[in-house]
């Protein structure tokens, strides 16, 4: 089942990019909703629900016609909890100068590889950069009245964030943990034989140098092939279930210092070094608080905004044709 979060900031304000604009339209085109006397349109409502669809298609996923019926409810109600938050806000006398939109804005750009990824994004979201700054204006006078109007009545004590940790021990153990570091030789398994010799034939040549007391470090940033290289293969600490599941075992089956024979996965040949292993631990309640606050914290914000959002919906005029 597709699960939309109702959530006013986790769906809008976590993604300004796919927040619908209020654009312009036409009387004749057809109506989604009618919100206090605004439209919000079909053209507008299915330009978001086909965002969405093609977010989840560059996850490998699919929507299938039931899931995305429940999906266009879900984001229509959506999209009218963004209407009544942001009007309610401008009743407030909320207002974001254009300087802060635009720094966003800029922000967000600069997030982008490279400018042909960027335009990319605005073509198959089908979105302008006119729309893009009105929703982050939107989002960012939002924001503001939940900052100034609900954030400020929301505390945690330390009690109940005692009480959380009590009554959930499993969200703070922690499993065994390994410290290492590898080198990577490339090989596809479907790939060419003569290719897979070439790799093995590399990788063995990187194992003598290591059994021969050549630097790990050093013989990583030369030769591997992974994305760590640059970094003398280093993994940093990683727990049971992080790597795939031959170069786990070997991980795990090696003691601090010592260093693996050839280890073969669907990445290729590695070797591997350990350089340190915790064991299964619990985190400590001074080490978690800090987490259980800010989570508790947001929970409590999000039951506010949408406990707002609902006597705003009541007080509000609004029909729906979809």
């Amino acid at each position: 089942k597709v699960f939309i979060m109702v959530c006013f900031m986790v769906v809008i304000l976590a993604n300004p990019v796919f927040a619908a604009a209020n654009k312009n339209k036409n009387d004749s085109e057809a109506k989604a909703a009618v919100v206090n006397g605004e439209v919000i349109t079909k053209g507008d409502l299915d330009r978001e629900v086909n965002r969405f669809v093609q977010r989840y298609a560059n996850q490998g996923k699919q929507i299938t016609p039931e899931q995305k019926k429940e999906v266009k409810k879900e984001i229509l109600k959506n999209m009218i909890n963004r209407k009544l938050l942001y009007n309610e806000s401008i009743k407030q006398g909320i207002k974001i100068d254009k300087k802060t939109v635009d720094d966003k804005f800029e922000q967000l750009k600069a997030g982008f590889p490279s400018k042909a990824e960027y335009e990319k994004m605005l073509k198959e979201m089908d979105v302008t950069e006119k729309e893009i700054k009105s929703s982050i204006n939107e989002n960012l006078t939002v924001q503001e009245l939940i900052d100034k109007k609900i954030t400020p009545s929301v505390v945690i004590t330390d009690k109940d964030a005692k009480a959380f940790y009590d009554a959930h021990p499993e969200y703070f153990k922690k499993g065994e943990q390994v410290k290492a570091s590898h080198i990577l030789i490339k090989s596809n398994p479907l790939g060419k034989e003569e290719d897979k010799v070439k790799a093995r034939k590399k990788i063995r040549e990187i194992l003598d140098k290591v059994k021969k007391g050549e630097d790990f470090a050093e013989l990583a940033k030369k030769y591997s092939e992974g994305p760590s290289g640059a970094r003398g293969g280093d993994l940093g600490y990683f727990g049971r279930g992080a790597m795939v599941k031959p170069f786990e075992e070997a991980a795990f089956k090696l003691k601090p210092g010592e260093v693996s024979d050839i280890v073969v996965t669907k990445f290729g040949y590695h070797i591997i070094k350990v350089f340190d292993k915790k064991p299964a631990s619990t985190i400590s309640y001074k080490e978690a608080k800090p987490k259980i606050t800010n989570f508790m914290k947001r929970e409590k914000i999000r039951d506010k905004v949408n406990n707002h959002i609902e006597k705003l919906r009541k007080a509000a005029k609004i029909k729906t044709f979809i």
